[in-house]
């Protein structure tokens, strides 16, 4: 009898301490949406902006924030990675940048098109791969999106064309993107994306000029984040005014620590490119909180204390957090459990990044080419032979 008592004590002190916080966030009436005022985009050649008022739903706040907390920890773990140098190479990591990433895909179709710099691991999962696929690809495994064969700064996924390691060479690239769409006759628009110091490179200005004859879908987007690699925009460009630097194509200079405020930007100009007037320019106005790669402390050309001051008062995920709590959206507790649940999540996709194995050397030779028979590839080396499949 005393055994019976005790297991069906066990039970019922489990079943009321383990989902408590849950019951608690359950039994709560939260709102199902608020309306949030953001901040006005200044505007070249354009008569009016995007809304300066937005709606956000308790679902999409939810998801927004699930999805940048999982950047932040993701971009965080393969940091600790790399330190521990299972990580390699080039590594280019975008925490404090989150709200660019997600804002951008929030204000797409999944069918639309994205190609960006090397500064790519947010893109690559607001895209549709997993975490376990991105780490994978950073330690250089078979699990990897490329098959552990692209690293950091070439990571691909349906209608999302890298991850580019040349400075600006995506730009032209995301034109042509664009060129295809219209081409093809799809709703379609392109997204081409590159930083501060790539903004001043001859190609992109070709590109311009080409969309803008062609009056292409192309949404040209300069993320701002204030230093290309060491320098500051004030000593590397005679006009900061990236949203203007299209002179003849219409441009947007948004808040890029506010998804709420990339988010309705973003819908403004896939509108206005799917209208059929052309291309249109956004500059995002952001911050990176790491060093431009994992070489560069980050503090050499600015100071600690300026980190310090956006992360306290512009990080994009407080930001987001505190609106939601302050207007009942959700809960400190439930976010606190979304917290929880992405660290494992990392926790797990690390794990797997380190114990999945690295390609054979035969498969150096595979994936060059879609649709074709195999055949022989040269290595460096003339005499080694190496099969390329498809």
């Amino acid at each position: 009898m005393r055994k019976m008592l005790a297991a069906v004590s066990r039970v019922l002190s489990g079943a009321t301490q383990k989902p408590a916080s849950r019951v608690l966030v359950a039994s709560r009436n939260f709102a199902n949406d608020a309306t949030f005022e953001i901040k006005k985009c200044d505007l070249h050649r354009l008569e009016e902006g995007p809304p300066v008022t937005t709606v956000l739903t308790r679902e999409d706040g939810l998801r927004y924030y699930r999805m940048m907390q999982t950047v932040r920890r993701m971009e965080l773990k393969a940091d600790q990675l790399y330190k521990q140098k299972i990580i390699r190479g080039f590594c280019h990591l975008c925490d404090g940048q989150e709200a660019c990433c997600v804002g951008l895909e929030a204000g797409i179709n999944p069918t639309d098109h994205l190609i960006t710099a090397y500064r790519a691991h947010g893109f690559t999962f607001t895209r549709g791969l997993t975490v376990r696929e991105i780490l994978a690809e950073l330690t250089g495994r078979r699990g990897g999106c490329a098959k552990g064969k692209g690293g950091s700064m070439h990571m691909y996924a349906k209608n999302f064309y890298g991850g580019n390691g040349i400075v600006g060479a995506q730009v032209p690239l995301g034109a042509g993107i664009a060129l295809a769409c219209k081409y093809n006759g799809k709703d379609e628009v392109c997204l081409t994306l590159y930083g501060d110091g790539a903004a001043n490179q001859g190609q992109i200005f070709e590109a311009y000029n080409m969309a803008a004859l062609w009056k292409l879908p192309c949404i040209f987007i300069c993320e701002n984040n204030r230093y290309g690699m060491g320098t500051s925009v004030e000593r590397a460009a005679a006009s900061t005014d990236y949203y203007k630097r299209g002179d003849f194509i219409p441009g947007l200079r948004v808040d890029g620590m506010d998804i709420l405020c990339v988010r309705e930007a973003t819908k403004f100009a896939a509108a206005y490119c799917r209208s059929g007037k052309g291309p249109i320019l956004m500059e995002l106005q952001t911050y990176r909180y790491h060093g431009h790669s994992m070489s560069d402390p980050g503090v050499s050309y600015r100071t600690r204390e300026e980190i310090q001051e956006v992360r306290s008062k512009s990080d994009p995920i407080m930001l987001l957090k505190d609106r939601m709590v302050n207007n009942d959206l959700a809960s400190v507790e439930e976010l606190k459990e979304i917290d929880v649940e992405v660290r494992k999540e990392i926790e797990d996709a690390a794990q797997f990044a380190t114990a999945d194995p690295e390609p054979p050397l035969e498969e150096l030779g595979y994936h060059i080419y879609c649709s074709e028979p195999p055949f022989e590839v040269r290595g460096a080396n003339q005499w080694i032979k190496f099969k390329s499949i498809s």
